[in-house]
């Protein structure tokens, strides 16, 4: 069996994304060889072309991968060749024809759910129940701002605190995201630029300022989310869609009332099997259950991940971006 897999010969834009051979040898003892049929586009993915969160060069890329067991090795008896399941990994290396993975990171898929749907909504879907139960522990009646609403994450933190009586008030870039945003169960769909947002998230709240702030838009939109908040507010800084947030003091969150910040990384909520499959478990009953509903935005050969590169850097797509091998 021979494939190929994709890396980043240097960093810098999609243009050093290049294509290296696979052969398959054997399967070591302890692992488990997944044939790819759907790989997930993340951002975490072009910062790790771009160098922003640098790896060895040549850079293997991608997270996120939904496939088939083609085979087992030595010693793996939890799961069984033929089984469809899908993954994130700690160490990037998905968009590949296949990867060789830890049994204990994999996820057996419900039939009720794609591998597409997977591919799409597996590190999304972990990453926003992540922020909402681990990082915010957020309960009705409280409200939210959730920026970049309509992409990959927003649309389902939208989704998931909506269904649970948060009162989500949006942001989007444009008023076409901004409507679907508010399809989604957003009570406020704001869109355009950051210098008035906190302002309308003020006014929406009698002047109170909301409880948390889910932002991975990163530089941009930073000082409006932290004026976004109520005094003792939450800001979840947990992406840099638009560059990285600037150096600041502490002293900026005493003077807006108190402010907590976190930026946290889903692994370290997801470290152990039991938190792992607790999450995905929730992921996928909402996914089943029809309160999540995970839109596949684009879909591109793998050979053309550098092209999903650039609609995503550019924030042309909503919902998700997926790659076929």
């Amino acid at each position: 069996m021979s494939g190929y897999r994709l890396v980043a010969r240097a960093f810098g834009g999609p243009e050093v994304i290049a294509r290296e051979p696979l052969v398959a040898a054997p399967v070591e003892p302890g692992k488990v060889r997944v044939r790819h049929t759907a790989i997930g586009v993340n951002f975490i993915d072009t910062y790790h072309r771009s160098g922003l969160y640098p790896l060895p060069l040549p850079a293997p890329l991608g997270v996120e991968a939904a496939g088939v067991v083609e085979a087992v090795g030595e010693g793996v008896d939890a799961i069984a060749a033929g089984q469809r399941v899908s993954y994130i990994a700690a160490s990037p290396g998905s968009y590949a024809s296949w990867a060789d993975l830890a049994p204990d990171r994999l996820l057996p898929l419900p039939d009720a759910i794609s591998d597409a749907i997977a591919a799409g909504a597996t590190l999304k879907g972990l990453t926003a129940q992540t922020l909402i139960f681990g990082c915010a522990a957020i309960k009705p009646g409280q409200s939210a701002l959730v920026h970049a609403a309509a992409g990959g994450v927003g649309r389902l933190l939208v989704q998931w605190l909506a269904a649970i009586g948060v009162r989500v008030i949006a942001h989007s870039g444009s008023p076409e995201k901004a409507a679907i945003a508010r399809s989604l169960g957003a009570e406020l769909s704001l869109d355009g630029g950051f210098d008035n947002l906190a302002a309308q998230v003020r006014e929406a709240t009698g002047g109170a300022g909301v409880d948390v702030v889910f932002d991975g838009v990163g530089a941009a939109s930073w000082e409006g989310s932290l004026d976004s908040l109520r005094p003792r507010g939450l800001m979840i800084s947990f992406g840099n869609a638009s560059g990285p947030v600037p150096p600041f003091s502490p002293l900026d969150l005493t003077r807006r009332g108190s402010l907590f910040l976190t930026r946290p990384r889903v692994y370290d909520y997801i470290a152990s099997k039991a938190e792992l499959d607790a999450a995905a478990a929730a992921l996928f009953a909402m996914i089943g259950d029809g309160k999540l509903a995970v839109e596949i935005g684009l879909t591109l050969p793998l050979a053309e991940a550098a092209e999903a590169h650039r609609a995503l850097e550019a924030r042309t797509t909503t919902g998700s971006v997926i790659l076929i091998p």
